[in-house]
């Protein structure tokens, strides 16, 4: 078979694709890119409300050679997969070095009540989280961790900015995420279903290590992390059933909210193990 034909640069595929980098059509269009091999084949395996969450692939033919895996899955998937020379991928990518596959996505978010109703023992809730790597990466680490749920509120960042869904490597596709929820409603839900909800803040009244120690930590329980900078609201800590702070051992000022998120969320899943 000889080099598959190269869609247009002027295309109106392409064009579509390359406006997805703004929040305000991918909002419209419920869409986003989803970039890089492990990703797109996270999406190209996933369903969404019944549907192929994976809609188009734009591919270079070296990439297409390399990942034949994620190519093959995407077109099983029902997938349209476009190959484009690599000047097409660097237009539609917000990447510096394009890996040479850009996937055009649904949105996935889940319903707060779906969320509630499975029950989760283990969730992560963003609130007032601006910054989309950190996003991101906080739900990289729920995933990792065994969290059963995401929930981000409505005054944190696009779930579906682009740095967010490359930081997450691919945690976007596997577990349930409600985006949009006042953060009173989220508190509000998980405690009717039995989830005890910590706010973790530097400034906690309560200690993680002391948390561990008394055995309270093997319930079902949900973490708030807060804004890089200033942490949680007061009006927000206000809401938990307790605010605890990660312990500073060393000579450290803090930590960054990601390993924050990953050391909380981590001592959660080991407790419930336990």
């Amino acid at each position: 078979m000889g080099t598959p034909e190269l869609i247009s640069p002027r295309s109106a595929r392409v064009a579509a694709a390359k406006r997805l980098a703004k929040r305000n059509i991918r909002a419209k269009e419920h869409r986003f890119l989803a970039e890089g091999p492990q990703a797109v084949r996270e999406a190209a395996g996933h369903r969404s409300g019944g549907e192929p969450t994976l809609i188009e692939l734009f591919t270079t033919p070296e990439a297409a050679e390399r990942y034949t895996d994620v190519i093959d899955a995407a077109q099983g998937g029902g997938a349209r997969v476009h190959y484009a020379d690599a000047s097409v991928i660097a237009d539609i990518s917000t990447t510096v070095t394009p890996q040479g596959l850009v996937g055009v996505c649904r949105f996935l978010d889940s319903p707060l009540s779906d969320i509630l109703a499975a029950r989760p023992k283990l969730v992560a809730v963003l609130a007032h989280v601006r910054d989309p790597g950190n996003a991101g990466t906080v739900l990289r680490c729920a995933d990792a961790a065994g969290a059963e749920a995401v929930i981000l509120t409505d005054a944190s960042v696009d779930l579906y900015n682009p740095k967010a869904v490359r930081a997450s490597v691919g945690s976007h596709f596997h577990l349930p995420i409600a985006v949009g929820v006042p953060v009173e409603d989220a508190v509000a839900g998980l405690r009717d279903t039995g989830v005890r909800v910590l706010a973790a803040d530097g400034a906690g009244t309560d200690d993680l290590d002391t948390e561990l120690d008394m055995g309270t930590m093997g319930t079902p329980t949900a973490w708030i992390f807060g804004n890089e900078a200033w942490g949680l609201p007061a009006e927000t800590r206000a809401l938990a059933d307790a605010v605890v702070r990660v312990p500073i051992h060393g000579r450290a000022e803090s930590l960054n909210l990601a390993t924050a998120a990953a050391v909380c969320l981590y001592a959660s899943a080991r407790a419930q193990r336990a």
